[in-house]
């Protein structure tokens, strides 16, 4: 089967799936017990009119079935709704997403340009010093909480005044010309990189060291050494080739988790990001802002998916899509 053809197959597949996610999101979201309304109930100054008011422009007051067929007929016709903020849902979106996607893909590629050559290192000289040091700032780093690096780190900013405190642009930011806006922007972003490029380094570089370790009891690779090929052409052209397969397929679901997987780490850090955004909207029930980022993130995670395959069978000839 052609890629073409394959990804549209695993489009049509994706319609009932997406479909199932938001019945369930939909229906978790209206058992929760938090009002969306509660802020304005609390505040005696807000007359009864104006709740019920408000109910009826959020379409709080039909029954839920009701809710999700509309927000489903919405969704088709590229309508996300309004949050309880009174704010479209897209320009929030669109607004946040793109500093989420700054933050992610900047973590994800330093994470795999250190991870990945640590890995094939610690495999290849396994039980020397290189290897020992790379085992321990992996255990460092799959032990510590994310929140509490982001503190330690915040608190190192405030101590050296290095490092900028929160936000990804300064004050002045639009009285800067376009070098020093960039420049601004990157020494904000230090700190949440830093902290998201450590916590999954771990990961990546002991999956490369695992699988290369297990691709070089295989026989194919004995055989490569026995003819006298140079040791590096046997790690990069036999042994690393068979043993990137499931780093790809990794990739695929880190790709998933670029607009959500920082949440945490943008709530310490007072990130403007999606991850943030979507926490908040949960904490306060906002039915249309969580419905829109848990779609989004579903799509990410099929498209995810759909490109760790297509990018496997360019990997493995092997390999075939069905």
């Amino acid at each position: 089967m052609s890629p073409i053809l394959y990804m549209f197959k695993r489009f049509i597949q994706a319609v009932p799936l997406l479909i199932i996610i938001s019945v369930m999101s939909f229906t978790m979201l209206k058992l929760s017990p938090v009002d969306p309304l509660a802020h304005l109930k609390a505040n005696p100054a807000i007359s009864q009119a104006a709740i019920k008011a408000e109910e009826e422009r959020l379409g709080l007051n039909k029954p839920a079935p009701v809710q999700y067929v509309i927000w489903l007929t919405n969704l088709l016709k590229g309508d996300l709704g309004v949050s309880t903020s009174g704010s479209s849902v897209s320009n929030l979106l669109l607004n946040r997403a793109g500093n989420t996607l700054i933050l992610s893909f900047l973590s994800l590629f330093f994470t795999w340009l250190i991870a990945a050559p640590a890995g094939v290192y610690a495999a290849v000289y396994r039980g020397q010093w290189i290897d020992k040091l790379f085992g321990m700032i992996t255990a460092i780093g799959m032990s510590m909480p994310t929140f509490l690096l982001a503190l330690l780190l915040l608190m190192v900013a405030l101590a050296t005044r290095a490092l900028p405190i929160g936000g990804l642009t300064s004050p002045n930011f639009y009285e800067l010309d376009p070098l020093r806006q960039v420049l601004d922007m990157a020494h904000h972003l230090i700190i949440p990189v830093a902290v998201l490029t450590f916590v999954n380094l771990a990961h990546v570089q002991r999956q490369m060291r695992a699988n290369l370790l297990d691709v070089y009891r295989a026989e194919y690779v004995r055989t490569a050494r026995a003819k006298g090929l140079p040791e590096n052409v046997v790690i990069f052209r036999h042994a690393l080739r068979n043993a990137i397969n499931p780093l790809i397929t990794m990739l695929g679901f880190e790709f998933a988790y670029l607009l959500s997987g920082a949440a945490l780490t943008e709530t310490v850090l007072a990130y403007p990001g999606l991850g943030r955004l979507t926490l908040e909207a949960v904490l306060t029930k906002d039915m249309n802002l969580v419905m829109a980022s848990l779609m989004l993130g579903s799509l990410m995670l099929i498209l995810g998916n759909l490109f760790a395959d297509v990018l496997l069978k360019y990997a493995d000839p092997r390999i075939t899509l069905e």
